[in-house]
């Protein structure tokens, strides 16, 4: 499944740089999807792998916090980057004549530092109050996700708790109100659409988003809704579908169910087998 996740995404992220016709805000924003989804399997599957080869099944206090804000970062960013897809899809359904106005590549580039920056600071407010560990060193989860650290640090918690449901609230519920907003608004566009063509086309734009959304935002509001007082220990199974299972699926999703990624991938094929 690892190597599924780097083909994948690698074939995704070399298709929309090598085709001019996908140079366009919608693919940028999943180049940086299949980016993200990349970065944050390797961040802990590779550690995984290795453990499950190994009797010596160690990280190191650095290493696992280290591999605990990574990873958060790069969840934080995959919540805020399907809100920004989300709102592409409404200006070009709700706006098409315009859509190159209102997301032009400088809107998209001050999106991305917005993005980037901003989940940045959010991942690393856990750290301004470092955690003391002194219970024991069993760390019962495939990876150093913050919910499993947090079970062996001691001392008062209250601020990584409280931290972590302040910023649930920014990462997780904000974003997945803002997308159903957006589709709702582009439910109440495409209804109207006068031709079938149009409203099949506009539907089918919007789906592969959805299936994406539905599959990310389950697993973690399952995972970090309410598991702050005490981690389940089965919620580490949970993970792993968002952690494997989401970005092994993202590029067949898109690639598949996308008209536009398959001419284009089909482009290439054709022009590097005919030279």
């Amino acid at each position: 499944m690892y190597t599924l996740i780097i083909v994948g995404n690698s074939f995704l992220i070399c298709t929309i740089i090598i085709s001019p016709q996908l140079h366009t805000p919608m693919y940028y924003f999943l180049c940086n999807l299949s980016f993200l989804d990349l970065f944050y399997s390797s961040v802990f599957l590779p550690k995984a792998l290795l453990d499950v080869f190994s009797k010596r099944r160690r990280i190191s206090v650095t290493g696992c916090l280290a591999q605990m804000i990574t990873c958060l970062f790069l969840g934080v960013t995959e919540c805020l980057l399907l809100a920004v897809m989300a709102y592409d899809r409404y200006i070009a359904i709700r706006f098409p004549l315009h859509y190159t106005t209102y997301m032009n590549w400088k809107t998209c580039k001050i999106i991305t530092v917005i993005m980037w920056s901003g989940s940045l600071i959010l991942s690393t407010i856990p750290t301004f109050k470092p955690l003391v560990f002194c219970r024991k060193n069993i760390l019962d989860h495939f990876s150093c996700e913050i919910l499993g650290v947090l079970e062996l640090a001691c001392g008062d918690l209250t601020f990584y708790k409280r931290t972590l449901n302040i910023g649930s609230l920014f990462t997780l519920l904000a974003p997945l109100i803002f997308i159903v907003v957006s589709y709702i608004c582009i439910i109440l566009s495409i209804l109207k659409i006068h031709s079938v063509d149009g409203r099949s086309k506009a539907f089918s734009t919007c789906a592969s988003h959805l299936t994406v959304v539905f599959m990310f935002y389950g697993t973690t509001m399952t995972t970090y809704t309410g598991q702050t007082k005490r981690f389940l220990s089965s919620m580490k199974y949970i993970s792993l579908f968002y952690g494997v299972m989401t970005p092994v699926l993202n590029p067949f999703i898109y690639s598949l169910r996308n008209n536009e990624v398959k001419e284009a991938f089909q482009k290439i094929l054709t022009k590097y087998s005919g030279s």
